[in-house]
C-alpha cells in the first residue's frame, strides 16, 4: 500500500472518519499498544523528538495514553475517555508547537511501524485515512 500524505492547506478541517473497528478486531488491544509504543520510540529518535516528554516515565506515559485513545477510536474499549475525559485532541496539543512538517514526521513514524504490520490493505486505508485527516486538525503553528 502506498501511504500518501495529504498536502496541509491552513484553515481547512476536512471530515474525519474513524478507522475501521477491523484494526481492533485483527491487532486486538495488545497489538494496539505495540504499534503505538513502536511509532513513540521513533518519534523519540526523530527531528520532532522535543515535542515529546524527554524522561522515561513520561514518554511512558504518553505511549500509554495516545494507545489508550487509539484502542478506543479503533472500536475497543473506551479507556481514554474513562481516564482523560473527552479526547478533545486539538486543544490538549495547543501547548506544542505543532507545524505542517512536524505533521509529516509523526505520519512517516507511523508509515514505518505500520510497514511492518500485516494487515489487510482495507484495514491499513482506513487506519491511514484517520491518521492522515486527524493529523490535518492538531497542526497548530
Amino acid at each position: 500500500m502506498e501511504f500518501i500524505i495529504s498536502k496541509y492547506t491552513p484553515g481547512n478541517r476536512p471530515d474525519v472518519q474513524l478507522p475501521s473497528s477491523k484494526m481492533f478486531s485483527i491487532l486486538g488491544e495488545e497489538g494496539i499498544r505495540e504499534l503505538i509504543f513502536e511509532h513513540y520510540d521513533l518519534l523519540a529518535k526523530s527531528s520532532i523528538k522535543d515535542l515529546f516528554p524527554q524522561d522515561k516515565a513520561g514518554l511512558e506515559k504518553a505511549k500509554k495514553n495516545s494507545s489508550d485513545f487509539f484502542i478506543q477510536v479503533c472500536g475497543g474499549p473506551m479507556y481514554f475517555t474513562k481516564h482523560r475525559g473527552k479526547p478533545m485532541l486539538y486543544k490538549r496539543h495547543l501547548p506544542h508547537k505543532i507545524t505542517a512538517e512536524a505533521r509529516e514526521v509523526w505520519l512517516n513514524c507511523y508509515k514505518t511501524a505500520l510497514e511492518k504490520r500485516d494487515l489487510p490493505e482495507d484495514v491499513l486505508q482506513s487506519f491511514w485515512h484517520y491518521l492522515d485527516i486527524f493529523s490535518i486538525w492538531m497542526v497548530n503553528s
